[in-house]
């Protein structure tokens, strides 16, 4: 019984899988940053380009 008691004490003062699934969030919320920065700057990178190239067309 004393194995049981001092396994789930121990298991309680574990705090190893916390951190891993804290560090995982952490990845995540950066992934998804890091996405939404990148969409929305090629987003308007496209509207530039589009831009300059219908300035730069030649008049029929």
């Amino acid at each position: 019984m004393q194995t049981l008691t001092q396994t789930l004490k121990q298991f309680v003062r574990d705090e190893d899988g916390v951190t891993a699934i804290e560090y995982g969030l952490i990845a995540a919320l950066i992934a998804v940053v890091i996405i939404t920065t990148v969409t929305t700057v090629g987003t308007n990178l496209s509207a530039v380009f589009s831009f300059i190239g219908d300035k730069l067309k030649l008049p029929a």
